[in-house]
């Protein structure tokens, strides 16, 4: 039976040791409890101790090579204070472990492949941000989602702008972390959202960057209405004069276009968003299913704010929405169900992008401005709603803005109230004190003014 011996545990030792291992376990003269044990890998360090229930215990302080013999005995002489305490250093050490796989587990990388990605399986543009995360943050994928810092944001941010992106760019990839730690802390992964009150700071416009967003968010002028109007019904003169060339020239199978309302897609698409304000999106995914011509009305639910509000929404439509639809319905061969405005190529969903190029040609064909996007269509809904004396809570609700502040923010500005009223009383009254003064003597004047 081996016996274990005792020496000084040092580099010499050690090096001995490892090219000759010992029959047993070799313990240090100097620290109780601290040994190395032999093994096919090599040398380990450990500790025996008792706790101070008097049960005997042994602490696995690492492998010889990993650690030296200095670093081993500083290591057992932590362990042995503990002791020393009246605690279990073993016990310590397990809950350390323990923590460090709890914080590997809350690691945004882990919770984006874990939790989060059954959560954005469920919705339609899920894969996209789980992309938009991992792109956006790639060197923060390893970082427990509990220690991000407002600090973290400021130098990302900054990095960000740095590579000149743009900062509503940024926003959203903040934003989709966001939610995606409120994700974790409404389920308890995480004790709260560490970003929550944290937003990116807003640098200061350019003028030119001032000039495009009032571009971009603008109501159309009554003849850019009537260019609008004259540029889609040129478009769709245009697809029925390629039409007749074709087939004049060999296509004589392909259908006319001269007697159908609408040669394609486009202009019944174009023309419903002038007329409810939808965002592509909805439009894309409207189905006859959502539409009720009888009674004038859309019921769906708003893509954007659907994982909000699952609940679907109505909306009314104007007669000449209605007139609209009915003419695609009728000439699609007055489906029951399916997309309103599928894909002529597959049949499916259209892309998010498919719509520019024609909002482009019809633009160019209108000789509207190059900066007029096709979003321009749903703010124009909403200015011309608000200029009409609309209220705003019937805007917001037309529009399915999910707080009423977002068409206060964008909207309110041109709504005719009695602001203008307000300071043309004012003025009024003003004069008529100042024409109450002139009737004053001097006198008095000097006197009031030496009061």
């Amino acid at each position: 039976m081996a016996v274990s011996s005792k020496q000084k545990l040092t580099t010499k030792v050690l090096e001995q040791l490892s090219k000759t291992p010992p029959a047993d376990n070799v313990f240090d003269t100097e620290l109780p409890g601290f040994h190395v044990r032999p093994g096919k890998r090599g040398l380990t360090f450990r500790l025996f101790y008792r706790t101070k229930t008097g049960r005997q215990r042994i602490l696995t302080l690492g492998r010889y090579g990993t650690l030296t013999a200095a670093q081993a005995r500083k290591d057992a002489n932590e362990a042995l204070a503990i002791v020393a305490q009246g605690g279990d250093p073993r016990a310590v050490m397990e809950q350390a472990r323990a923590e460090e796989e709890r914080q590997q587990q809350q690691t945004i990388l882990a919770y984006l492949d874990g939790p989060y990605a059954v959560a954005q399986r469920r919705k339609k543009d899920g894969d996209a941000t789980m992309r938009r995360i991992k792109h956006a943050f790639d060197g923060w994928l390893s970082k427990p989602m509990s220690d991000l810092t407002r600090a973290d944001i400021e130098r990302w941010q900054g990095e960000r702008e740095a590579k000149g992106e743009a900062y509503t760019t940024s926003k959203r990839h903040l934003g989709a972390l966001k939610t995606m730690l409120a994700h974790a802390a409404d389920r308890k992964v995480i004790l709260t959202n560490p970003l929550a009150r944290i937003n990116l700071q807003r640098p200061a416009m350019t003028e030119e960057a001032m000039v495009e967003q009032a571009s971009q968010r603008r109501y159309l002028e009554a003849e850019e209405v009537e260019a609008l109007f004259a540029g889609i019904e040129a478009y769709q003169e245009a697809k029925r004069k390629q039409r007749r060339s074709s087939r004049a020239h060999g296509k004589a199978y392909l259908p006319s276009l001269d007697d159908v309302a609408y040669v394609d897609h486009v202009a019944p698409w174009t023309l419903t968003m002038y007329y409810t304000g939808f965002r592509p999106g909805d439009l894309f995914g409207l189905r006859w299913d959502h539409v009720n011509l009888d009674f004038r009305t859309i019921r769906k639910v708003i893509e954007k704010t659907a994982h909000h509000h699952s609940e679907p929404m109505t909306f009314p439509l104007s007669a000449a929405a209605v007139d609209v639809l009915k003419e695609w319905h009728r000439q699609q061969g007055e489906p029951k169900t399916g997309l309103v405005f599928p894909s002529q190529r597959n049949g499916k969903r259209m892309s998010q992008t498919a719509m520019q190029k024609p909002w482009a040609t019809i633009r160019k064909l209108a000789g509207l401005p190059d900066d007029l996007v096709l979003y321009s269509l749903r703010h124009n809904f909403a200015s011309q709603l608000v200029m009409a004396g609309i209220d705003l809570l019937t805007v917001s609700k037309l529009m399915a803005h999910s707080d009423i502040q977002t068409t206060i923010q964008h909207y309110a500005h041109l709504r005719p109230n009695h602001s203008r009223d307000a300071v043309e009383v004012f003025a009024r009254q003003t004069a008529s004190q100042g024409a109450d003064r002139t009737d004053t003597t001097e006198g008095d004047v000097h006197l009031s003014l030496v009061r």
